[in-house]
């Protein structure tokens, strides 16, 4: 069984726009999967995605739902880390910590298992385990000198536990190995090692605009001649079952990737408002 092509097409389509949005424009990203899953629910690729901008938008009740719903159709352990997020994501750390002790773990390839060992931190954390949460991180992978994807987070929440556990020196050290292992800038790690050195980036920029701009007031005002600055432009006048159905998912992934590679941007064909669901 397969989605008729018009309609497997329309859900890629709005499947390429929750992963074009989901990271800067989540809100929207949202809004398109809700789309999608009005028009295919019984896709796996859909309640996945759909699972992923709940998340994004923190319905983690809502997430949650829709990566139970997925994890039935395909039977794949892959989400088993986020699904233990959402729980502390609910206030749940409690069970977050049980999930990281279930045989699913030992299911899930590297990332996963690192990405469950960040959960089960975060869990020891929310419940005040200081200290276990840095015992939990404490791994052959963070001793490691290689540099895989994770490396870059997995040094950052160590360094950020032993900072909140007042081990400054060795936050320092951490956050500097965060840094130097984070390619692509997925964590803070140069603003909290200027922080912890005191060096702060702002203030310096504000005194060297103002001292190229003009002369600072004593009340430390810029005095800006009248006939520089621009006048305002005046707008006044402006106007379920929960089935596998691996063709779909298949037929999706190949419509998807066509809509992106022709840079294909629909319109969602109305407005959906967030539903939220109960916990």
């Amino acid at each position: 069984m397969s989605l008729p092509k018009g309609l497997a097409e329309e859900v890629a389509c709005n499947l390429v726009m929750v992963a074009r949005l989901i990271d800067d424009e989540p809100e929207q990203a949202y809004a398109y999967s809700r789309i999608a899953l009005r028009l295919a629910s019984r896709v796996a690729a859909v309640r996945e995605a759909a699972g992923f901008a709940a998340y994004a938008t923190q319905k983690y009740s809502e997430a949650l739902a829709e990566f139970r719903a997925s994890r039935r159709m395909t039977g794949s352990v892959e989400l088993w880390p986020v699904m233990a997020d959402c729980e502390r994501g609910l206030g749940r750390p409690e069970r977050a910590l049980a999930m990281a002790g279930e045989p699913e773990v030992a299911k899930l390839d590297k990332a996963g298992q690192v990405e469950m060992r960040l959960v089960a931190a975060g869990a020891r954390r929310d419940m005040g385990q200081l200290d276990a949460a840095i015992v939990t991180l404490q791994s052959p992978e963070l001793a490691s000198n290689s540099v895989q994807p994770w490396t870059a987070r997995l040094r950052y929440a160590y360094a950020d536990a032993l900072l909140a556990a007042e081990r400054e020196d060795e936050a320092r050290d951490w956050f500097a190995k965060a840094l130097e292992a984070d390619k692509d800038g997925t964590t803070d790690a140069s603003d909290r090692l200027a922080e912890l050195d005191g060096v702060d980036f702002v203030d310096a920029m504000i005194e060297d605009d103002v001292e190229a701009d003009g002369d600072v007031e004593a009340d430390g005002d810029v005095d800006v001649p009248r006939d520089e600055v621009e006048d305002e432009p005046d707008f006044a006048d402006e106007g379920e079952e929960e089935d596998d159905f691996e063709g779909d998912d298949a037929e999706i992934v190949r419509a998807a990737e066509v809509v992106d590679a022709d840079l294909v941007e629909p319109a969602p064909s109305e407005p959906v408002p967030p539903v939220e669901k109960d916990a």
